[in-house]
């Protein structure tokens, strides 16, 4: 049977300070299930998780949405730009819309298009951003991050193919930095690559990345972690600019200040398991 497994807290009237997480598998579901995958990825929209894409002997192209209140799956009927399936893709989630950028579409062949979904409607929608001012617009990868920030996707990393054939895998590991700005509700600007200082990350795919804001300045920082270039990281490193004094600490760059947004494995190795 397939599984999902959430974190749930202690039992109300506890307090803040002594609760403590406990996992539980979720039982009893309905409707249709996705079958197993890897290198997929899901967003939260209110009650409701979205999946999509993944790996599993061969490239998956399925949306399926899960219920957390009814405890129910559903796949949408969905319209539009129809994405074909992808694996190790960049996937946010900003109100009610849906971004999808890059990812694995094939055994060896990677993607640069970005999709848009409108999660009110299921309507899909192909988008073309502008190129950078300052350079190329991203190269096709997979296994990078893609973090929202106010009106701007942040791009990092990644894995690249540098062979014209996919069956002639020549992997290139990335560490650039670029951000796609939003417009309003739908559809996006375009690329931008911005000037950063300090020591850069080495390349690599697979990695973490995860946004945070101050509670009182606003000011917010994309802290990488992890991922590989051929051998594992395992240490916090990101872009060193602004905490000093602190050897060892993690470190981040400093985006901008920033208003809240509306309330609305390892992939290399495992791509071998992806091809038909």
């Amino acid at each position: 049977m397939k599984k999902i497994i959430w974190i749930k807290k202690a039992a109300s009237g506890t307090t803040a300070s002594v609760l403590q997480p406990r996992w539980k598998r979720v039982l009893g579901w309905s409707g249709p299930v996705p079958r197993p995958r890897h290198g997929h990825r899901a967003v939260a929209i209110k009650e409701l998780m979205v999946v999509f894409g993944g790996g599993n002997e061969g490239i998956v192209d399925e949306l399926h949405v899960y219920n957390t209140a009814t405890n129910q799956w559903f796949i949408p009927a969905v319209r539009g730009d129809i994405p074909p399936g992808c694996a190790a893709y960049g996937f946010v989630c900003d109100g009610t819309r849906l971004l999808v950028f890059g990812g694995m579409v094939e055994y060896g062949k990677y993607s640069n298009d970005l999709y848009e979904l409108q999660a009110s409607r299921w309507e899909w929608k192909k988008l073309k951003a502008k190129n950078p001012k300052n350079g190329p617009p991203p190269c096709p990868r997979l296994g990078h991050s893609f973090s929202l920030v106010g009106n701007k996707c942040y791009l990092f990393g990644g894995l690249a193919n540098d062979s014209e054939d996919p069956k002639n895998n020549i992997p290139r590991y990335l560490n650039d930095l670029y951000t796609l700005e939003l417009r309003p509700g739908s559809s996006v600007v375009g690329w931008d690559i911005p000037i950063t200082y300090g020591v850069l990350p080495p390349p690599r795919e697979s990695h973490t990345a995860v946004v945070y804001t101050e509670k009182t300045s606003r000011k917010s920082r994309l802290i990488i972690y992890g991922g590989m270039s051929g051998c594992p990281f395992s240490e916090i490193s990101a872009f060193k600019t602004c905490l000093p004094g602190f050897p060892g600490a993690p470190c981040a760059i400093k985006i901008s200040k920033v208003e809240p947004p509306p309330q609305t494995g390892n992939l290399r190795g495992a791509a071998q398991s992806m091809r038909k």
